[in-house]
């Protein structure tokens, strides 16, 4: 810094830690709390998926005092693997919320940590809600600085970003000031990393779990005293020089102005974001011209270099590997009309019917094609092509239509893992969350 002005990283942890939660609209805790019910019913979702039983052996093996639940599973555990595990299941159905600026999922990064903290240190509803969007914001203007050449460099923005909002929603939760705040966020910016090349397997979800864990850690340690350099993030060999990215005085000037909360993007297709403009834009096709299935000829995909990173898996294997295929999406939308969790089985990714759509399919890199923006062209065997665009990041409903669709959402989600009588309790209570001790709110959710 020159001239006595604060750089980056002390300008980003001054915010965090003088942001007063009573400065926060009401409608930025509205937004807020229809995340963490749409985080809680992908949780409860994910609960038993295979990884997750494999976290909680390791918790069972390694982990410490049982001082936060572990959504769904009956049981607690410390708060660092309550983090690791709550915020892998969040992520393993890839059903979770996502946010333009943090280029990838935020809630599973924040929400998970912010639990088992606040359930442990006997917080209340307000501030936990406080810290997130706090935390949320701190993440997306590190990651609109990073821009989309961070994630295309082959970093899991998720994973990334994650490891610095979870450190910094943490360090607020906690009541750090500036300056320990400044290096909550440098240990967790210096934890960073998650690479896009284990897209399909275990490791994503493990990503966020882990940057949940990790931003943990770092407020807990920042708050013992345990230093870090206060330019983290933009100083020399600092986390833009090494993962790309610079600081936009534009952004940084933007900071407490608004809030990226508002702009959240909640899934009702289960699978990689990258691929839901090209099911919309494919139904939209073949449904507004009424185009059996069985007359068409092939559908050209035009999707984004971004699009093509995340999902462009040719020949899937695995219900997981399903959801980073356009190719598999379009099928199964087309054939099934169905993109919800059943989608998503080894199965109906290995069934012949749609394999034989998927031959037909062919997903192209169009450089006019932006972020996660889709052209979805269909010709039909008498030679006629119908072409149809979607862009599912303009779609972002008001807060109502988002409220009453999550609500939905997560009685889906929830009601096969806990019953509906428990599921109608949860939803009901998350609504007044703000009114809540998360001490007792969490212990409601094992």
């Amino acid at each position: 810094m020159t001239g006595g002005q604060k750089g980056f990283t002390r300008r980003l942890a001054a915010f965090v830690a003088q942001t007063d939660s009573g400065s926060i609209p009401k409608d930025a805790y509205d937004h807020a709390k229809v995340a963490f019910l749409d985080w809680l019913g992908v949780t409860l979702a994910g609960k038993d998926d295979p990884l997750v039983g494999k976290l909680v052996e390791l918790a069972r093996l390694v982990g410490g005092q049982p001082q936060a639940t572990l959504v769904g599973l009956g049981m607690k555990t410390d708060v660092a693997h309550a983090a690791l595990v709550n915020g892998s299941a969040s992520h393993a159905l890839d059903y979770d919320d996502t946010l333009v600026s943090f280029l990838g999922h935020p809630s599973v990064t924040l929400f998970p940590a912010l639990l088992a903290l606040s359930e442990w240190k006997g917080s209340g509803g307000r501030d936990f809600l406080a810290s997130y969007i706090i935390g949320l914001q701190a993440g997306g203007t590190v990651g609109a600085c990073a821009s989309l050449d961070h994630y295309l460099a082959g970093w899991h923005a998720t994973s990334t970003l994650g490891h610095i909002a979870s450190a910094a929603a943490c360090a607020k939760l906690l009541g750090l000031d500036e300056e320990r705040t400044c290096w909550a966020i440098g240990i967790g910016a210096t934890q960073s990393c998650g690479l896009k090349r284990v897209f399909g397997t275990m490791c994503k979800p493990f990503h966020a779990g882990r940057a949940s864990q990790a931003g943990l850690t770092a407020a807990l340690l920042a708050g013992m005293g345990f230093t870090c350099a206060d330019d983290t993030i933009e100083g020399p060999q600092g986390f833009f020089d090494a993962l790309k990215g610079k600081v936009n005085e534009e952004i940084v000037g933007m900071l407490g102005l608004g809030w990226d909360v508002v702009n959240l993007s909640q899934k009702y297709h289960a699978s990689c974001h990258a691929t839901h403009s090209p099911m919309e834009a494919a139904l939209e096709a073949v449904g507004t011209n009424s185009i059996d299935i069985d007359d068409i000829e092939s559908i050209t995909v035009h999707s984004s270099e971004l699009a093509l990173q995340a999902a462009a898996k040719q020949d899937p294997e695995t219900g997981l590997e399903g959801k980073f295929s356009i190719s598999y999406c379009v099928a199964n939308a087309l054939l099934r009309g169905e993109t919800g969790m059943q989608a998503f089985s080894d199965e109906k990714v290995r069934d012949g019917h749609v394999r034989q759509l998927m031959k037909r399919i062919q997903v192209i890199h169009d450089p006019q094609i932006k972020a996660l923006e889709s052209i979805v062209e269909v010709r039909t065997k008498d030679g006629k092509v119908k072409t149809a665009f979607s862009d599912i990041l303009q779609q972002i409903p008001p807060l109502e239509t988002k409220r009453t669709r999550v609500r939905s959402k997560f009685l889906d989600l929830a009601v096969p893992a806990v019953g509906r009588d428990r599921a109608e309790t949860i939803l009901e209570r998350s609504e007044h969350l703000e009114d809540e001790s998360m001490t007792t709110f969490a212990q409601g959710l094992a």
